[in-house]
């Protein structure tokens, strides 16, 4: 071949490959039809961190499918890190044997035959945060393991990635899963560190908004170099967030800490907010062992159904007074779901007069005018406690809880 041509080939090779690599969308084609409302499940790392093993995994699927919640609609049972071993000299990525000696193709088996799915955790590094076998340089390879293992979910951390780009990382990883061939959630896990809003939607199902969540309703937990935050301080960085959720690509405020070691009230609020964000419903408790209170949280059906409404759309705050939020968030049919979280240190006594009230969600569009709609409200935490907007609303609610309501339309005022 002449040199000029061979010359002219490459040229055109490289200017391919720069244009492919550069067209927004290039690899947005991640499995879609997966996670069109926000995934619910459950993730070791919260209660359990590096302690995991198989019989861990087996006990908390088998209460999953027992207890209600898997009825309540969880159904991903997650490992986070810890579980690996070390490469075989292909390359393979192998089980820790002594944690999981009946390897994870059998633990995927076991929690398949039990109607749940199993996820697993890695890393875009050389190695995961607790210093485990990262994935950098084995993507490809390691979702094939993941995928001849069952896997369903895969979260995919960000520790020891020096000299990476973050959405270039999550592309291969992404493309990996695809040519894999197995349906699998990509949980996009960065911390939120490089706006992943703006870049994550066509590569993965979720994105951290944040860094690590902490079981403290309003502090911070400084490590040194870093920080964990309180359900709180995790809700405020959501702000001017909303837009970029929706069925498939979901705002992550990371795991839930219900049952870890908050008050009831500041469980049930914390529960109800991250409903109201349509955020997904990971539990990060302990399944085997947890209070009928907490279940009683974690269950409840009517602020799931918020949650994992179809609309998929987040809800936004609508007001501040005396340390007492008011959020609203549209809902399928017309509804409506409003929450009244009490951010301060004591108990509050609160109205809302629904009738001096004009919602607009800028977002969506969509209105409410209280002067000339009503609507019936429900409490979705006492289904006893009910009334309409024509009333004003007067109660007290505890230090850290929450008031959370769902509005059906009930007509127009009459004049």
């Amino acid at each position: 071949m002449p040199i000029f041509t061979r010359i002219s080939r490459c040229a055109w090779l490289i200017s391919s490959i720069f244009i492919i690599s550069n067209t927004p969308g290039a690899w947005a084609d991640k499995f879609e039809q997966l996670a069109m409302t926000p995934p619910m499940g459950w993730n070791s790392w919260n209660h359990f961190g590096c302690n995991v093993d198989e019989k861990l995994i087996k006990a908390t699927a088998d209460a999953m499918a027992k207890n209600g919640m898997k009825a309540a609609g969880y159904e991903y049972v997650n490992i986070d890190d810890c579980w690996h071993g070390e490469r075989d000299a292909n390359g393979n990525i192998q089980v820790d044997a002594e944690r999981f000696p009946s390897g994870m193709k059998a633990l995927a088996d076991y929690v398949h035959k039990r109607g749940l799915k199993l996820g697993i955790y890695s890393d875009a590094g050389w190695t995961t945060c607790a210093g485990k076998p990262g994935s950098r340089g084995y993507e490809f390879q390691d979702a094939k393991t993941y995928a001849s293992w069952g896997i369903d979910y895969l979260k995919y951390d960000w520790c020891a990635t020096d000299g990476l780009k973050a959405e270039g990382a999550y592309q291969t990883m992404s493309k990996a899963i695809v040519e894999a061939g197995r349906p699998m959630i990509l949980s996009i896990c960065e911390w939120g560190d490089n706006d992943p809003w703006k870049w994550a939607e066509p590569l993965g199902q979720l994105w951290r908004t944040t860094g690590d969540i902490y079981a403290c309703f309003d502090c911070e937990y400084d490590h040194g170099t870093w920080s964990s935050w309180g359900v709180i301080q995790i809700l405020d960085m959501q702000d001017e967030l909303r837009k970029y959720a929706g069925p498939g690509h979901w705002n992550d405020p990371d795991m839930m800490e219900v049952g870890n070691g908050m008050t009831f009230e500041e469980d049930r609020a914390h529960f109800s907010m991250w409903a109201m964000l349509a955020a997904p419903l990971i539990a990060g408790n302990d399944l085997r062992n947890m209070s009928k209170e907490t279940l009683s949280i974690l269950s409840n059906d009517d602020v799931i159904a918020v949650d994992q409404d179809a609309l998929g759309i987040q809800g936004f705050k609508y007001s501040e007074k005396d340390g007492v939020e008011t959020w609203f968030k549209p809902l399928e049919n017309g509804e409506w779901a409003v929450a009244m979280l009490n951010r301060n240190n004591h108990d509050v006594k609160f109205k809302f007069a629904w009738r001096h009230e004009k919602v607009t969600d800028d977002l969506t569009k969509r209105s409410i005018d209280f002067n000339t709609e009503i609507f019936n409200w429900q409490d979705l935490w006492d289904n006893n406690n009910t009334g309409t907007t024509k009333e004003f609303v007067k109660t007290t609610i505890k230090r850290h809880d929450v008031l959370m309501l769902k509005l059906t339309p009930a007509g127009e005022w009459k004049r």
